[in-house]
């Protein structure tokens, strides 16, 4: 059986339209990390709208800006051995290209939380969707702003055929699995 060394402090970057699910999912990845004594961070998307990124409205330039101050601040997190748990929509894909870009090889994981748009549009815990039907949100993304589907994400959680618990255990294992460690063999048991 092979031994693992965990994974260095990473970013997992959790992406897709608002009321997707990624909060929650951010939230219960860094519950289940804690309870393995990883230490880890949760930068919220709603959370960061209230201070770093409070200055920024909805249009593209602005959504760039957020996700690159986003990604700069995790960067800084995961040097401070951090397991950074970032759950913003980041529609574009270039930005989330931009964002991958600011880490190391293997430091960053794009976790993609595929919702159908009428599951989001149920759920809508802020009604944000209601807003946006009477007009008083003229650019939320997946209804009347783009959101471009990653290309090749690292994870791909669909929900809600997969529960949260379900998806937490898998990225935490991601983690906590690492990197196999390579047996050593002795030159005597090699087979001649």
């Amino acid at each position: 059986m092979a031994s693992y060394v965990p994974r260095s402090p990473c970013c997992y970057w959790f992406t897709g339209l608002p009321a997707a699910g990624k909060s929650t999912l951010a939230n219960r990845v860094q519950e289940l990390l804690l309870g393995h004594a990883v230490p880890s961070s949760v930068l919220d998307g709603d959370v960061l709208r209230t201070g770093l990124n409070s200055d920024l409205g909805f249009s593209a330039t602005d959504r760039a800006q957020s996700v690159r101050r986003a990604s700069e601040v995790a960067r800084l997190m995961v040097e401070a051995e951090l397991v950074t748990l970032v759950s913003l929509v980041s529609p574009y894909r270039a930005d989330r290209l931009a964002a991958r870009q600011r880490f190391a090889p293997g430091r960053f994981f794009e976790v993609y939380v595929k919702t159908d748009l009428q599951t989001c549009v149920t759920r809508d815990p802020k009604g944000l969707y209601r807003r946006a039907m009477t007009g008083d949100i003229p650019n939320l993304t997946g209804w009347n702003d783009p959101y471009e589907e990653p290309d090749s994400p690292d994870f791909v959680v669909e929900t809600p055929a997969t529960t949260v618990e379900v998806a937490a255990q898998r990225i935490v294992h991601h983690f906590l699995q690492g990197a196999p460690v390579r047996p050593v063999v002795h030159p005597s048991s090699q087979l001649t």
